[in-house]
Formats: C-alpha cells, structure tokens, sequence
C-alpha cells in the first residue's frame, strides 16, 4: 500500500521584481555586489509590505523573506561566483529569537535548496545548526548572476505548520546568461541514464515516474536517501515557483522495490515551463538528474544532456552537507 504524500507547492518571488543584491550588465560584463542588505531590508515593516501589495496571509509560501511569525535571517546575501564560502542563516521568530527546535522530516530538520534563476545551477543542501541558533553549510557557485534561497523546515512548537521561506542570493562575476535547457525525457549523469514518463498537468494529480539505468541495465539497488528512494524537486521558469515532492511509497514497507522505477504524484500550479530535479544515492553517491518538461505536454523521447554539468550540481557522497 503506497503511503500518502505530502505535496506542498509554493511560489518564490517574480524573477521581474528580483532584489538580489548584485547589477547585471551586458553578456560577459563584471557582476558587482552591492553593499550587503541592512536588518531593515531583511525585516521591512508591515507598511512596507503592504505597498508591495498583498497580506502575508495570501501571499504563497517561498514569496516572502517572512512567514507566520517566523523570518529567514539571510546572513550571507553575497557570495564570489567560482569560489568556496559559508552560507549562514538564522530563522528568527516574531520577537527576534532564533529558533532552536525543529521537527525533523525526511531525516533532517531544515533543507535548504539553492537554484539560480536561469534554473542551470541547483543545490539541495543540509545545513548544520549550532547552539545559538545559526545555521552554516559550504556551497560553491559555479557562475555569477542571480539565485534564489528557500528554507523548509517545521519547528518544533504547538500549532506550528511547514514553512517554506525564500530570500535572494547574488553571485558576483563575470556574467554571462544562459538559456532553459531543451526538453527531453531522459537526463545523463555521471554515466547513469534517467527517463521520464508522465505529463505534468496543472491543477490536477498526475503521476510522474522516474526510470534509472546505467550501462543499459535498470538499477534495482538504489540506497535510501533522506528516508526515500528518490526526491523531486520542481521549479517554474519564470519565477521559480515550487513544489517539493516525495515519491510514493518508501523503503523498508513491504512493497516499495529500490528501483529501477520510482513514481511521484505531483500537481503544477499553473501552466508553463519546468525544471524538475531528481536527487537519487546509488553507490553510496547522491546524483541529480534534471529535466526540462512543458505542462500538459509528454517529454520528448529525444536524449539529451539536460542534466547539469558536473560544476553546476555535483554529486557527493553522503557527507551530511548535501549536495
């Protein structure tokens, strides 16, 4: 009997009204950081929010910086493209406190997914937390430009639900943008060959499933990663609306197989361009395989390299950074 999902889709901020704090000339001209955002521009006022149009209570989850009393505190809004750096953040509660308890899902108490905007560079990391409340996990950004950074997490307090809080990172350098990767129903990676079957259909369930090969043989031995046999991560060109998706069923059940196949049921927002990222172990290595697909559309069966290079989303052994 499959286990029921938990889906939870949310929109980040309109890449047109993206306030990364980095200036983008023309393709191949230097990226500069401007100066690191003050508190008051991390924690504006309500009447600051409310030009911006919108309530916090209608705003969708990822949109705002704060949420349900509770506010990423994004140390780090800067980073050297090409360069390793630490990426530090609180999560703070209404009366400014950072927060010390979470309850932990899929095995971690807080994930944190990095994209840029273009949707060519991902990472999905776990970061450490200590005593005093700030979290820190190495990431290095392999091109200049602007991303995005979104915290889901729960804490560990009566009534609290799941959060998903975004705030926007700059990568400075040389700049050069780079195109939606074509559609295509399977992704190559590190010698692995993924395909997609399935329509991603906006406002309605439907059921993506994942194949995973290598050398022309299914893999029936992939490792529980996070509690799971696979994660989905979705991403809307545009303004990186997103949904975060587990697959059905899980190990150690009675009934979920460890491959070749793992499915997901997943309902788009609205329609559009997407790029979904699989994060699967095998090996003792977590890889991601990402695709391009349209809404309402079957993926071509044409293979193609839609999986990013090596430097934009690396594999890792199961180090407890992520990858």
């Amino acid at each position: 009997m499959k286990t029921g999902l938990r889906i939870t889709a949310f929109a980040a901020a309109l890449a047109g009204a993206f306030g990364t704090a980095y200036g983008v000339g023309q393709a191949f001209d230097p990226v500069v950081a401007e100066r690191p955002r003050t508190h008051q521009d991390r924690h504006p006022s309500g009447a600051a929010e409310s030009e911006r149009g919108g309530s916090a209570a209608h705003a969708p989850g990822g949109l705002q910086i704060s949420e349900g009393g509770y506010t990423l505190d994004l140390d780090t809004p800067t980073v050297t493209a090409g360069e390793s750096a630490e990426l530090r953040f609180t999560v703070r509660d209404a009366d400014g406190r950072a927060v010390g308890e979470y309850r932990r899902e899929h095995d971690k108490e807080l994930h944190l997914i990095v994209a840029s905007r273009d949707l060519v560079t991902y990472r999905h990391l776990h970061p450490e937390r200590t005593p005093d409340g700030t979290w820190s996990t190495p990431v290095d950004l392999p091109r200049a430009g602007g991303y995005r950074v979104f915290a889901d997490f729960t804490p560990d307090r009566p009534g609290a639900e799941n959060l998903t809080l975004g705030a926007d990172l700059a990568a400075s350098g040389p700049y050069s943008p780079r195109e939606l990767p074509r559609s295509s129903a399977t992704a190559r990676v590190d010698g692995y060959d993924v395909k997609l079957t399935g329509t991603l259909t906006p406002g309605r369930a439907s059921e993506l499933r994942l194949t995973v090969s290598r050398d022309g043989e299914p893999v029936t031995d992939l490792q529980p990663y996070l509690g799971a046999y696979g994660h989905l991560v979705a991403l809307r060109a545009g303004d990186l609306a997103y949904l975060h998706v587990h697959p059905e069923g899980e190990p150690g059940d009675g009934t979920t197989r460890p491959g070749p196949h793992v499915s997901f049921t997943a309902t788009a927002p609205s329609s559009g361009s997407y790029r979904l990222f699989l994060d699967f172990k095998h090996d003792g290595v977590v890889r991601t395989a990402a695709f391009t697909v349209e809404t309402g559309q079957a993926v071509a069966e044409e293979a193609g390299p839609t999986s990013p290079d090596p430097a934009e989303s690396p594999g890792h052994s199961d180090d407890g950074h992520g990858h």
